[in-house]
């Protein structure tokens, strides 16, 4: 197990400093995090995902999700995102089963200037429901305080809720609990207006649950986790009405590589571009019940269909020069020589970093923001046991020469500055390579 107790202690005392992160996959990096429901209020963009802890004596259930609370996170350009800390907590919530460590996927939706974060868990009273149903704490703002209702919504029997308000004002709520499910919302957002329907036209093989619609053009896209195989990939339905009949039409994203039996996602555009929202257990490898939210691009074909998304450790936004860049986050990376690993595998949320093996290893990171004045120095964070030659250049492996950094001996992490000899303003893919046989590992560059 990755789990230790210092990882979380971590992620807490970041919490306290108002933790921010940078927009490289996963986006956010001090704390596990999970089923990202994205929203744009107020011309930022606004992330509600669900939060995954270790379990511990008396906390959760060894192996399986174990969740207690939720944060949000906000972005105005999708690279740099703030932590704004708890919303919403399980046990103070009246109507929740105490310490149920059940909080699973939430929505929120902004109406009438309010916001309404709907969220799925077990009740305290099984009367209401024996196992999961949904509940809606509102707020006048998208960070909060948000001030739970004092019971769920009535008729609601099910996780994942997922909340659309159609082009006419009326507002539908979509859940999942085998099928998916859909039903209309009365103008208090609060209470069902019609009973529940079955959104039946949809595989009847293998489990579907985190349903997300949106409107886009007249059609109605109906996108959902699917088990067709061996773990959850993400597929879309689409129509000309918000409860269907709604027809598949195919794969947003294929199952993992590396195993990761859920995924979880949402869909916006934001100025002028689409983005993907969705998880991967990236900081957890060992166990895939410890999630972290990631973000790429989505196209449409001029058809309207969703062009299928293949995941990226670059994600989405521009880096300024002048901040840590990532190397490990890369958009391209040699076929061989070159490598990433954990800083500290006891502690993965201190991130990754690239490992050089010989002079055939070189790492491309694209959108690097250079600005237009000119920037004098280059420093990297660097280890080489032997020491080793770093180069640095633009837009391909042999592309003009940024600078070249003599990296000294030594088994410590150490920062290394060394001038530029050729600045290029602008915006341009960033090149390392390794020009010695001998190891050396990048944590990140920065230029000022």
């Amino acid at each position: 197990m990755l789990y230790r107790k210092l990882p979380y202690m971590l992620s807490a005392f970041a919490l306290l400093l108002g933790g921010t992160a940078k927009a490289q996959n996963p986006f956010i990096t001090n704390q596990f995090t999970a089923d990202p429901t994205a929203r744009v209020f107020n011309g930022r963009v606004y992330v509600y995902p669900s939060h995954d802890i270790p379990a511990a004596p008396g906390r959760g259930r060894a192996g399986w999700f174990v969740m207690e609370d939720y944060h949000v996170f906000s972005s105005a350009n999708l690279t740099d995102w703030t932590d704004h800390g708890v919303i919403v907590t399980q046990n103070k919530v009246p109507w929740v089963k105490p310490d149920s460590y059940s909080m699973w996927a939430p929505d929120c939706i902004a109406r009438n200037g309010k916001y309404y974060f709907y969220f799925p868990t077990t009740p305290k009273d099984t009367t209401i429901n024996k196992g999961f149903t949904v509940g809606v704490a509102v707020a006048d703002k998208p960070t909060g305080p948000f001030v739970p209702q004092p019971q769920p919504i009535k008729g609601v029997r099910g996780i994942d809720p997922n909340v659309l308000i159609d082009k006419d004002g009326q507002a539908y709520l979509y859940w999942s609990e085998g099928n998916i499910y859909a039903a209309k919302l009365k103008p208090n957002m609060l209470e069902l207006a019609s009973e529940p329907v079955t959104l039946g036209e949809l595989p009847t093989k293998g489990l579907k649950e985190g349903p997300f619609v949106f409107e886009r053009k007249g059609i109605y896209y109906l996108t959902y986790p699917h088990v067709e195989n061996k773990t959850e990939r993400l597929e879309y339905a689409t129509s000309t009405s918000p409860l269907g009949p709604f027809t598949v039409k195919g794969v947003i994203m294929d199952e993992s590589p590396t195993g990761c039996w859920t995924n979880h996602h949402s869909i916006l555009p934001f100025n002028n571009q689409w983005y993907l929202f969705y998880h991967h257990n990236d900081l957890s490898p060992a166990f895939d019940k410890s999630r972290s939210v990631r973000l790429d691009s989505l196209f449409f074909e001029p058809n309207g269909a969703i062009r299928k998304v293949v995941p990226t450790l670059r994600g989405v936004g521009l880096t300024d020069a002048r901040q840590k860049i990532q190397l490990d986050r890369y958009s391209r990376l040699s076929s061989r020589g070159a490598s990433i690993a954990f800083l500290d595998t006891a502690n993965t949320f201190q991130g990754w970093k690239t490992v050089f093996t010989d002079n055939q290893g070189w790492v491309q990171y694209n959108g690097v923001a250079f600005g237009k004045q000119a920037l004098k120095t280059v420093t990297l964070r660097v280890q080489a046991a032997a020491g080793a030659t770093v180069q640095l250049r633009t837009d391909g492996t042999t592309g003009p020469m940024l600078a070249q950094v003599t990296v000294p001996k030594g088994s410590q992490w150490q920062e290394v500055k060394a001038p530029v000899s050729a600045f290029k303003s602008g915006t341009h893919a960033l090149v390392v390579s390794s020009k010695t046989s001998t190891p050396v590992a990048i944590d990140w560059v920065k230029f000022d």
